[in-house]
């Protein structure tokens, strides 16, 4: 990650409250609430309830900003790694404390001793400018998910690419697909969050082999 981009996460968690810094910004703190829990009720619908105290779900949230979701999962009963690369949010994350594993790392460098049964990357990967930096944190995030395991990412169901302003890029599905369904997987859903105007959705991709 280049240090302006950090330097740019690590000011907007710092300044913003717990919702808008990893949110939308452009919404206020009630329309912020509405936007986490619309995404969360979909998240849990995806993942589905399949955990138990006996057999808990693994699951790893890449790219958690301050732990909203990461939280949320842990409260569900799931196991739940989590990490960011913004110091200042795992920090803040680190406070709340719910359960959850912190840890600084960007999304081409998690290693896990164990595979996970869903890997989430909500609102991350549009903000990596970089296509080789996209493409490589992508393929790891593809490695750690186990057989039959999930990889839920968030993107526009867009045919072509698409920068918006300094930090965001959105990609085509077809550019998710030529990366991950080399690796084992195949793309079994979009989801679209809709929520107002943002047509930003859940893509699923599920290991078959």
């Amino acid at each position: 990650m280049a240090d302006g981009t950090r330097e740019y996460w690590d000011t907007r968690h710092r300044e913003q409250d717990e919702l808008a810094s990893g949110g939308h910004i452009g919404l206020d703190r009630p329309g912020n609430e509405l936007f986490y829990a619309l995404r969360l009720g979909q998240l849990l619908t995806l993942i589905g309830d399949l955990s138990s105290p006996a057999a808990p779900l693994f699951v790893l949230d890449a790219g958690c900003g301050k732990g909203h979701f990461a939280r949320a999962l842990a409260r569900c009963g799931h196991r739940v790694d989590a990490f960011d690369a913004s110091q200042e949010a795992v920090a803040h994350a680190h406070a709340e404390d719910g359960g959850p594993r912190y840890a600084v790392a960007v999304l081409d460098e998690w290693r896990s001793p164990w595979p996970y049964d869903v890997v989430l990357c909500v609102d991350v990967l549009f903000h990596v400018l970089d296509d080789a930096e996209w493409a490589a944190g992508l393929r790891n995030l593809a490695s750690l998910v186990r057989v039959t395991g999930r990889l839920i990412l968030t993107d526009e169901d867009t045919p072509e690419r698409s920068p918006r302003g300094d930090y965001v890029v959105h990609r085509p599905t077809a550019a998710y697909r030529a990366v991950i369904e080399p690796l084992g997987l195949r793309h079994t859903l979009f989801r679209p969050y809709g929520f107002r105007e943002n047509p930003v959705g859940f893509h699923v991709f599920t290991r078959t082999r």
